[in-house]
């Protein structure tokens, strides 16, 4: 099976967000943007300029057409791509059902859905 057959949800490219990433108390660690490589209901692959760790909570504010979701999840794999550049697969946990809705709504007009 390929990676692609793999994965539970398609995946769409390049859109802007900001994060956040919080430690184990819930104090900011470090914040700034980044840039989708792919995204589905289920993640995001972010293209980030520090690396983020496994150990951090992120919370992603996304520009999904007019509307801004706010969504949280924890990296499950990093790699780095150049001198610093990385690439930062994050898994979505516990995101308000109303951010997933329209996150199901984006991703149904690219026809992912």
């Amino acid at each position: 099976m390929t990676e692609q057959e793999q994965r539970r949800h398609p995946r769409f490219r390049s859109l802007q967000l900001s994060y956040v990433c919080l430690d184990e108390s819930g104090s900011v660690v470090k914040q700034g943007m980044g840039r989708t490589l792919n995204l589905s209901r289920s993640g995001i692959l972010l293209e980030t300029y520090f690396p983020i760790s496994s150990s951090h909570t992120v919370l992603l504010s996304l520009g999904l057409e007019e509307e801004v979701v706010d969504l949280r999840g924890r990296a499950v794999h990093l790699s780095t791509k150049k001198q610093g550049v990385y690439e930062v697969g994050i898994e979505f946990l516990d995101s308000p059902p109303e951010a997933l809705a329209t996150l199901d709504r984006f991703l149904a007009t690219l026809g992912a859905a």
